[in-house]
């Protein structure tokens, strides 16, 4: 059953994508433009967004730092200035591993800086514009890209995992509120992909695919109108099942499965 409109039909669709300079936002983008999409890639690296450009012709870089308010609204602008997109996808992201033990105050806020509130400034910059297409009749699409860790708490996860559950949590509430309008909504919970936000894991990630992989996957979704994108499915189903354990047995469970 599709809880969203199925995108089929990507030529001349305008799809925004913010943390579109590397992994799997670049990766997106690149699919997003093989399929005919108008792309518009945003991040803080200009010289990578350009090197985007050169290699995908058509598509236009917009070059901005979401943890900065004024910035994100000014790129807003910028975007609705052509148009009001048919697709904007969440794709910055911010990591370090952490535990109790090695509490930072300045990385836990850095965390929710750009993984959380970098959505709320871009949804206050094109969602009124989206809902108002929406109303006329031309609903588009909004997805943030989450992760399997925000199912639950894990190790090494104290600054990272609480943004990613607040994601999903936004996702589910901006799907109840604006579906019927006929307007899309998506969460992304990728499981381990090979990006320079995981490049620094010291441990073994099972399961661990390419970027590339992780586009097809999330395009595809999107494809098949699903709200719930995860991927791959022989490591996101086993950490949905841990997400329904009770605490006694999802505790003990989560140590052997990580010895920590």
């Amino acid at each position: 059953m599709s809880l969203n409109p199925p995108l089929r039909d990507w030529h001349g669709c305008r799809a925004w994508l913010i943390g579109a300079s590397s992994g799997i936002g670049r990766a997106t983008a690149a699919a997003l433009h093989a399929r005919g999409a108008q792309v518009i890639v945003s991040a803080r690296s200009g010289d990578a967004l350009n090197a985007f450009v050169v290699q995908h012709p058509d598509s236009t870089a917009l070059a901005f730092d979401t943890a900065e308010p004024a910035q994100v609204q000014a790129a807003a602008a910028q975007v609705l200035a052509g148009g009001v997109p048919d697709m904007v996808c969440y794709c910055a992201g911010y990591y370090r591993d952490m535990r109790a033990t090695d509490f930072d105050l300045d990385v836990m806020l850095r965390h929710e800086q750009i993984n959380y509130n970098g959505v709320l400034h871009v949804l206050a910059g094109v969602l009124p514009a989206m809902l108002t297409a929406a109303q006329a009749g031309r609903p588009g699409h909004v997805s943030l890209i989450s992760s399997v860790a925000g199912f639950r708490g894990l190790p090494k996860s104290l600054a990272y995992g609480p943004t990613k559950a607040a994601l999903i949590n936004l996702a589910e509430a901006l799907y109840l509120d604006m579906h019927d309008l006929g307007m899309g909504v998506s969460v992304i919970n990728p499981g381990f992909v090979a990006t320079p936000l995981t490049a620094g894991n010291d441990f073994t990630m099972p399961a661990l695919i390419s970027p590339e992989a992780a586009a097809a996957a999330i395009v595809q979704g999107w494809e098949r109108g699903h709200f719930d994108i995860h991927f791959p499915k022989r490591f996101t189903r086993v950490m949905k099942l841990l997400r329904v354990l009770p605490y006694r047995w999802y505790f003990p469970a989560v140590r052997k499965f990580t010895g920590l």
